[in-house]
């Protein structure tokens, strides 16, 4: 039974069934529409035909070849090169700073992992190359991946079983992502909501002019909100905020601060034609990334009835 499950066990289940249930045609045509029409790093021409096959429930209509219908008696599709990406960069935050504590009790690091898991369902189903990249303050350490979402999962959390004693370096990971060659190649960055700042905004449009960028945000625990405090402590020194500063005030005061700067961040992200997912759970990461497809694909009952209920839950 789903309900028995553990939260990241049961996550990990509606991701699974997330990429089988939806077609081929919407996986292309929503992370199309995150990364742009751009001509292919792969052989051939930007144009040139990579496959032929019959048409299918969901494809568009411009992909129709009509000199192919006519031979064959039937309508055919044609997947272009210009439609075609050859490869996805993970870039995961590993700073100690991800240990931070989210209001449904997970972990920030927690909540990126799977959230990273979810965009592997689509690429991996979409056959893309796939690479994984961990940064913090130590080193910056990249790890080429073949194989399916079962095998992605495991490399994953076995490299997140390290020390996290060393703290974040936010600046080297965008670094490393602007420094990546492949043009166009889509780059997702999962940290949590204190990573960037206006300083880095800079960056963030260098590296969108170049690549389809998307960024995870995941929101910590606000301790300063009267009981939080008795669940979180600091990460270094391990103590807690005293109980004087438990106050509605303050409270509200680093609640509007952090949706300032993440509002902030969206409109720049916007700008650059790049995207902000931010969550504080797995679940609501989850609820996000649905409707994120359904948008990219146009297929507003994605998110909805028979899709969702066979993936556990209900979007909210």
């Amino acid at each position: 039974m789903i309900d028995d499950m553990l939260p990241s066990d049961r996550i990990r289940r509606r991701i699974e069934a997330l990429g089988t249930s939806i077609s081929l045609p919407t996986v292309r045509r929503a992370l199309g529409a995150l990364e742009g029409e751009h001509a292919s790093t792969r052989r051939f021409g930007s144009d040139d035909a990579m496959d032929i096959r019959a048409y299918e429930a969901g494809d568009e209509a411009r992909l129709i070849d009509w000199k192919s219908s006519a031979r064959t008696g039937r309508t055919m599709v044609v997947q272009r090169q210009r439609l075609v990406t050859s490869r996805v960069w993970m870039l995961l935050d590993v700073g100690r700073e991800m240990r931070g504590v989210c209001p449904s009790g997970e972990a920030a690091y927690e909540v990126a992992a799977n959230a990273l898991c979810m965009f592997a369902a689509l690429s991996l189903r979409r056959s893309d190359d796939v690479s994984l990249v961990f940064g913090n303050a130590a080193s910056i350490v990249r790890i080429p991946f073949h194989g399916g979402l079962a095998h992605f999962e495991r490399t994953l959390d076995t490299a997140l079983r390290h020390g996290w004693d060393t703290p974040r370096n936010i600046d080297a990971l965008l670094e490393y992502a602007r420094r990546i060659g492949e043009r166009h190649a889509l780059i997702i960055l999962a940290t949590d909501e204190h990573a960037l700042t206006e300083r880095h905004l800079h960056t963030i449009r260098t590296i969108a002019q170049t690549h389809p960028l998307v960024i995870v945000d995941v929101a910590t625990l606000n301790p300063f909100v009267p009981g939080n405090a008795n669940h979180a402590a600091d990460g270094v020194s391990g103590r807690r905020v005293p109980a004087f500063l438990k106050t509605e005030q303050a409270a509200r005061e680093v609640s509007t601060h952090r949706e300032f700067t993440a509002a902030a961040l969206q409109r720049e992200l916007h700008t650059s034609g790049s995207r902000l997912i931010r969550s504080a759970s797995s679940e609501a990461m989850f609820t996000r990334f649905v409707r994120l497809v359904a948008a990219s694909s146009g297929q507003a009952h994605l998110g909805a009835r028979t899709p969702v209920s066979a993936w556990g839950g209900e979007a909210r």
